[in-house]
């Protein structure tokens, strides 16, 4: 049976009511998501190639590659990952080099938060987790949840779940909406104790097909209580790019203007260097201000960005590049 009130809990909830008669149904919501104003492409391309070409001075790229590296989620999502690796990702993030600050979060496969909150502790890095049958999503809800459950209970700060983008791309709304609130009570700790765990949700975006889908994915997200929204999972062949990226932003700042509610945004996937870093950090500066320019509530997803923000901070101290043994080989 449809939900009628989002997953927000306290004042959240009181300033959302204006919004609750649009997932009172199915066919509400779909009137809603449909009834979103166009994207408009050219026009949206024309933006972000735009922010892309502006440039910051050195002692700003100073500034701005620190922030960087404190909003990374040093990754690892492969069938090969061993404790040792993870181990290893964990004291990386921890102490980066030469005065850097700690990475966000280290973000493991479910079976290893355990390791990498023991590689973490007591230094501040959250550990985040995918779930829900990352990256496919192609199991039965209670798989899902479960899968949820036992990565909150090891102890994961965050949890990165997938949508069901065949639900959403068939029109499916309500069904993806319901389950991304199973997800976010699925968050919250097994003995009632402590923060629940934080939701980001995945569309990957290079899957939805239209900018005017991934609006309405964000918007769908959103109203069901996601914490944050992520572009991709960095496992199929378009990830993050900076127009989808924009468009979220631009979500995240209309969905704010109007419940008071404010959300994060995490591009994930093919971000690699310190020049395309920057470059969302002006994006995000542009479009929401500097209220966003924090790991609280703006992340990059990457395993090999924070090498070359690392390199590149070495270069502005030093004047000059470092060898290929500088950093390690994630």
């Amino acid at each position: 049976m449809p939900t009628t009130v989002p997953a927000y809990g306290g004042e959240a909830a009181r300033r959302l009511a204006s919004l609750a008669d649009v997932t009172a149904s199915d066919g509400a919501l779909r009137r809603f998501l449909h009834g979103l104003p166009g994207v408009d492409a050219v026009g949206l391309d024309a933006r972000a190639a735009t922010l892309g070409t502006r440039s910051i001075k050195t002692s700003a790229k100073a500034y701005a590659i620190d922030l960087a590296i404190s909003m990374v989620d040093l990754t690892t999502l492969e069938g090969a990952d061993t404790p040792g690796k993870v181990r290893a990702l964990g004291i990386k993030g921890v102490r980066p080099g030469d005065g850097a600050p700690p990475v966000a979060a280290i973000c493991v496969y479910p079976d290893m938060v355990a390791t990498a909150r023991q590689a973490v502790a007591g230094s501040g890095v959250k550990v985040a987790s995918v779930a829900t049958a990352f990256p496919a999503g192609r199991v039965a809800l209670p798989v899902k949840l479960a899968d949820t459950r036992d990565a909150v209970a090891a102890g994961a700060d965050e949890i990165d779940m997938v949508i069901d983008r065949g639900a959403f791309l068939s029109g499916r709304y309500m069904e993806v909406f319901e389950e991304i609130r199973a997800v976010k009570e699925a968050c919250a700790r097994p003995d009632g104790s402590g923060d629940a765990a934080h939701l980001k949700v995945i569309f990957e975006t290079g899957e939805l097909q239209t900018y005017d889908n991934v609006r309405r994915a964000s918007w769908l997200a959103m109203l069901a209580g996601a914490d944050f929204i992520k572009t991709s999972t960095g496992k199929v062949a378009v990830n993050a790019t900076p127009p989808v990226t924009l468009l979220m932003l631009e979500a995240v700042r209309d969905f704010h203007a109007t419940t008071g509610v404010q959300v994060g945004v995490k591009p994930a996937g093919g971000i690699r260097t310190t020049k395309d870093a920057v470059k969302y950090l002006v994006m995000v500066n542009e479009t929401l201000g500097e209220r966003w320019l924090s790991a609280d509530w703006f992340r990059f997803g990457a395993s090999s960005l924070l090498n070359d923000l690392l390199m590149q901070r070495q270069k502005l101290s030093t004047g000059r590049y470092s060898g290929p043994d500088y950093v390690t080989v994630d």
